[in-house]
């Protein structure tokens, strides 16, 4: 997304100034910082916003990002409600996300979102049982995610490479990830490669309707092959579309 260019109808009525271009805008928030923050540095974290859709500070790499939204979350509102996004940050568990106005139906293969729907099941159980770290993550090691999703879709649980890459995705939505990736909690469970950590913003972006769904999915008559693409509010492609 170019953000270097002439600001048009809400965002120019929202800073009062017809003609504005983005760059001189964010110029004008930088200096609101003293210049602490670059300009750069504003773009950056608006452009970061809307590709990876979820922001956490407490990941390393996006502290700078989370830190700016937070401060200037109205900022970033006025340039990115314009472009149909909304903006909203979670300060009690730090992490910001970007919402679509018209979300877009994808497609996404039903192993996939069959992973994505156990996962929020999985966190909003623990969550009510208290059972989360000071991030607000979910930790589920790999025998608690196989029995689950055995019950929840009647299907097997993804191993090898195709389990990694299903967790590849899930991260990449911004709602799980593996505990082997940098700034990820070290895993408690003994014998495993490896935890799930469900992230929180999971709830945010996977609503009450996807997960109703899973009741649909675990009836072995309706539920497609794991390989097939499978239309739904869930998933997307490097480009940026997320749950």
């Amino acid at each position: 997304m170019a953000f270097a260019h002439s600001l048009q109808g809400g965002v120019a009525s929202a800073t009062g100034r017809e003609g504005i271009t983005m760059s001189d805008y964010w110029e004008s928030v930088a200096d609101k910082t003293q210049r602490i923050a670059t300009p750069e540095q504003f773009e950056a974290a608006a452009y970061r916003l809307v590709t990876e859709q979820v922001l956490y500070a407490a990941d390393i790499r996006s502290r700078v990002a989370y830190s700016l939204i937070d401060q200037f979350e109205r900022e970033f509102r006025t340039v990115l409600v314009p472009l149909g996004v909304l903006v909203k940050v979670n300060r009690q568990l730090r992490y910001a996300y970007a919402l679509p106005t018209h979300a877009k139906v994808s497609t996404a293969t039903t192993e996939h979102t069959l992973l994505a729907l156990v996962l929020r099941k999985i966190y909003d159980e623990s969550a009510q049982a208290g059972q989360f770290n000071d991030e607000g993550e979910v930790l589920c090691d790999l025998i608690e995610l196989e029995e689950k999703f055995r019950l929840a879709t009647q299907r097997e649980l993804p191993t090898g490479g195709r389990l990694e890459e299903a967790m590849r995705t899930m991260k990449r939505w911004g709602i799980a990830k593996s505990s082997k990736e940098e700034d990820a909690p070290d895993p408690d469970a003994a014998n495993q490669p490896y935890v799930v950590v469900i992230r929180p913003a999971i709830a945010d972006l996977l609503g009450e309707s996807p997960l109703q769904r899973l009741a649909l999915f675990g009836d072995p008559k309706t539920l497609p092959p794991l390989n097939e693409e499978t239309e739904d509010a869930i998933g997307g492609d490097d480009e940026g579309e997320k749950p």
